[in-house]
């Protein structure tokens, strides 16, 4: 999948793995002879002359990482920390209110919100591996479910220790996005081949057999559940006119079949990864500018809010310059009121 290319001024693109083919890789990096491959997680490590537990994206030359938390009585945001040497990514808010969580440098780390600045990396047992941008809090108590990039989705304390794997299949990536609201289902995204679309899949929070579900032509990402259960929201090129076009959609939990596939709103945009507040009166999703393909980082992009009983009327527009990274999963606060996102703007930015 070829990416827009970036402004001379600007920092190139690099989609997360599972979103470009090895053919683009090779191009990306240099690398000769990935050409029409497929490639497994630990295929893709050694491409770029890595092992999995260096696979994680870092701030170029200029750039800062800055963790924003948007108000919802305000329309607007304060920055609560800033970093020059670590590339955060993709917040969880803690159930307690308290603590946010965000992935960086392989590992996932806790912020206290009184005192951002100084985050901690939880130590984990049993993922050798880089944990990615994908990992989603476990309702049912203090643990979350992370998503590394040997390719496997796993389960483990928010204080961290041991941890338990849930996905069994090698060679493929598991991106978890979703996690139903009682804590049994895992929603993620299934990439069997470099050069393959993403395709929506469910499976038991304790693991066990993959449930896929078909969403149509073209990837789909970012499945997420209403707080109610009733509903699953994602982004999906189904209806796409040009490659990348992905558009906001959903479909009935209790039937997940292609033909139940509802379109929420149509933009000549590319429109990713709708989360909702807890008590589900909001959402917010990440905007691209129309013609991006996946969900590269580096551009100028839009996190738009919108009452959930009307998407078409944005109650809130941001500008950011970012994107991978900046909202990948669910970053509301426990109380609805406002939601956390990072930007990664270069010294001549914003």
């Amino acid at each position: 999948m070829t990416t827009p290319s970036a402004p001379e001024d600007r920092l190139p693109e690099r989609p997360e793995p599972g979103l470009f083919s090895a053919e683009n890789l090779a191009k990306l990096e240099g690398i000769a002879g990935l050409e029409g491959q497929e490639m497994s997680p630990s295929d893709f490590a050694r491409a770029l002359g890595r092992d999995l537990s260096n696979l994680y994206r870092e701030l170029g030359e200029g750039q800062k990482c800055r963790i924003h938390v948007f108000d919802m009585a305000t329309r607007s945001d304060t920055i609560i920390a800033e970093f020059d040497d670590v590339l955060f990514e993709a917040p969880n808010w803690g159930p307690d209110g308290d603590m946010l969580y965000l992935n960086g440098k392989g590992g996932l780390w806790a912020f206290p919100l009184d005192s951002p600045s100084e985050p901690r990396r939880i130590e984990y047992e049993g993922i050798s591996a880089a944990l990615n941008n994908d990992h989603v809090l476990d309702p049912r108590g203090k643990a979350i479910f992370l998503s590394a990039m040997d390719g496997h989705i796993y389960h483990g304390a928010l204080d961290g220790g041991s941890t338990r794997r849930i996905t069994d299949e090698d060679k493929v990536w598991h991106f978890l996005h979703g996690v139903s609201p009682d804590g049994n289902t895992l929603g993620f995204i299934r990439i069997s081949a470099m050069g393959g679309p993403g395709k929506l899949a469910f499976i038991a929070s304790e693991g066990g057999r993959i449930t896929p579900m078909e969403t149509g032509e073209g990837h789909a990402d970012g499945i997420e559940w209403t707080p109610d259960g009733e509903w699953i929201y994602f982004n999906t090129e189904r209806w796409a006119s040009q490659p990348g076009h992905a558009q906001l959609a959903r479909v009935p939990s209790k039937e997940p079949v292609v033909d139940k596939i509802e379109r929420l709103i149509s933009t000549d945009t590319v429109d990713w990864f709708p989360h909702f507040a807890p008590d589900g009166r909001y959402a917010v999703y990440l905007q691209y500018p129309a013609g991006t393909e996946g969900h590269p980082e580096n551009l100028d992009v839009e996190l738009v809010v919108v009452d959930t009983a009307d998407w078409s009327a944005p109650v809130a527009r941001r500008p950011l310059f970012g994107g991978q990274g900046t909202i990948n999963v669910n970053s509301w606060s426990p109380d609805s009121q406002r939601f956390a996102f990072v930007t990664y703007p270069l010294e001549t930015g914003e």
